[in-house]
């Protein structure tokens, strides 16, 4: 039997559970892919779900393999699956969820539904960085009512769009995802290193809100207020997003850095029907992923998605024997997109 090389814990806590071991490969059963991992994709779920922040139960005497994102090259496929073959080029999503075998490994045997042919235009870096991030970032913007439950070229169109946070990964995922369909981008920043990020990434209007009346400057660019709020700190932002939004505006927030409790007045928000999603990746419907992968395909078809630095989001590259350094990365904040590398 054929052993790969693995990263893996046998039980939730920190860095120091993370341990190289060997696993044998599996055959794909029906409905099944088995891909070589090329770039495995590290989010912050990935390190909460290994240290416990979120359950996910690991049987005795097995090993969870991390990670949610990759990308690779198909290396099996098993019977009933007819609409991948060997060599096909993929990107992985939500591998880990629910699942002992995630992608930071050298093989992974996955449901086919969770692999997707990537266009010969797109990088593997690229394929490992799309997941979590870009399913969110779709999901926040596709909830207003009335609007498009896909993405496509000017399904946003007369759309202003802010998104807090634009040097994020899932920040720099709103600004081309919206960008793409046609909506008025305006983001926020603390720095001006990050302003050139998010105006890489595609944002029209960048304003740093450290240096700048950002209430003001976002009153100014959009002077009936902004439709769509994609927001990662509610509890810090919430003042500026209600002096904002517009008439029917919706609030999506999608994390809950800066603290976990939001106040906020009710009466002026009622009068301008103000509606709030509160949304996390493990909630959403199968229509919403579909949906948001769906989207995804499309958008990478038409080549409006990017990463690396130039195009806002950085890569930093880990080896699978450098993964408590990876997790310890994204950990810390690292702007841009951590991933594990597995071409050895």
């Amino acid at each position: 039997m054929i052993h790969i090389r693995a990263a893996g814990y046998a039980a939730t806590g920190g860095r120091d559970v993370l341990e190289i071991v060997d696993l044998p490969t599996r055959d794909p059963g029906p409905g099944e892919v088995r891909v070589r991992v090329r770039h495995s994709g590290v989010n912050p779920t990935d390190w909460k779900s290994r240290n416990g922040a979120i359950h996910m139960p690991i049987p005795e005497g097995a090993v969870q393999v991390p990670h949610l994102d990759g990308a690779g090259i198909v290396d099996a496929v098993g019977p009933g699956v007819a609409h991948l073959e060997p060599g096909d080029r993929v990107w992985l999503w939500l591998v880990a969820f629910k699942r002992l075998e995630g992608t930071a490994q050298e093989f992974a045997t996955i449901p086919a539904e969770l692999v997707r042919r990537l266009p010969d235009t797109a990088s593997l870096e690229l394929g490992a960085s799309l997941g979590v991030p870009f399913i969110t970032a779709h999901h926040a913007l596709t909830l207003r009512r009335g609007g498009p439950r896909r993405l496509g070229p000017g399904a946003l169109t007369g759309t202003t769009v802010l998104i807090a946070g634009g040097a994020g990964a899932v920040g720099n995922a709103a600004i081309q995802l919206a960008t793409w369909a046609g909506a008025t981008v305006i983001t926020t920043v603390s720095t001006e290193a990050k302003a050139r990020l998010a105006k890489a990434a595609g944002a029209r209007h960048v304003v740093a809100y450290r240096e700048q009346d950002a209430a003001e400057q976002i009153r100014r660019i959009a002077p009936g207020g902004v439709d769509i709020v994609v927001e990662v700190a509610s509890a810090v932002n919430v003042d500026l997003d209600l002096s904002v939004i517009g008439q029917h505006g919706d609030i999506v927030v999608y994390a809950n850095n800066g603290g976990d409790t939001v106040t906020m007045p009710v009466r002026s928000q009622m009068a301008q029907a103000v509606t709030w999603h509160f949304v996390l990746l493990y909630s959403m419907t199968a229509a919403d992923l579909d949906d948001a992968v769906s989207s995804i395909d499309h958008a990478l078809a038409d080549g409006a998605l990017r990463v690396g630095e130039e195009f806002g989001l950085p890569l930093h590259h880990y080896t699978l024997d450098q993964i408590g350094d990876a997790h310890a990365a994204v950990e810390a904040g690292v702007v841009g997109k951590v991933l594990v590398d597995l071409d050895g």
